[in-house]
């Protein structure tokens, strides 16, 4: 399962998935319908409403990668809310039904003591994954995320830009990091299902 399949890391899953030998079907749970694929199941639903009994939560792995920003959202708690609830139920539903491994794009610096909201967020979500006991549980922190957005982020686009001009001179934690290459990460750790939790910092994604 893919969940966030329409955003910049979840779509490059997507594609890599679909692509990918060993995968035999793709559930990627949208808004609106995806272009359809012999490969891809792709059920409608409303993320505010997820149906708790539908057989598809039944997969071998999952891959998150629903996020968004606080701009987007419209407030902090509409913010935590995709940040932190869906993700966390996303995870419940599909444990619910057995699934054995969930990988999930975090973020660099997550940490549940941070005093910026955002990181906290994510510190927070990566501390309620833990909690539910998944036999295999990878947390990928990427820094900067280098790709085209449907959604528009000014802000973080100006961060990229100027990242990508100094990169010689950063340390290999802030670099950028294109968003196949999270993607192709997140994929390789639920293909993988490792026992346990495995940790993935930025600059360890290749």
């Amino acid at each position: 399962m893919i969940a966030g399949a329409t955003g910049l890391v979840g779509s490059h899953a997507l594609r890599q998935a679909l692509a990918h030998p060993q995968v035999r079907l793709v559930v990627a749970p949208t808004r609106r319908a995806l272009p359809t694929h012999p490969k891809l199941l792709n059920p409608v639903v409303s993320f505010e409403r997820l149906p708790e009994d539908a057989d598809w939560w039944g997969v071998n792995a999952v891959i998150c990668t629903i996020g968004t920003t606080i701009k987007t959202a419209g407030s902090r708690k509409a913010f935590y809310r995709v940040d932190h609830d869906l993700p966390l139920r996303v995870a419940e539903l599909a444990l619910r039904q057995g699934t054995q491994a969930y990988a999930f794009n975090s973020a660099l610096g997550a940490d549940v003591r941070s005093r910026v909201f955002y990181s906290r967020t994510k510190g927070e979500v990566e501390r309620d994954l833990l909690a539910l006991g998944y036999p295999s549980l990878t947390l990928v922190r990427p820094g900067l995320i280098g790709g085209e957005r449907v959604e528009d982020r000014p802000r973080e686009r100006l961060f990229v830009r100027i990242s990508e001009a100094i990169a010689p001179v950063l340390p290999r934690r802030w670099r950028v990091v294109p968003a196949e290459a999270i993607a192709r990460t997140l994929l390789e750790s639920a293909l993988t299902a490792t026992p346990g939790v495995r940790v993935v910092m930025s600059e360890d994604i290749t």
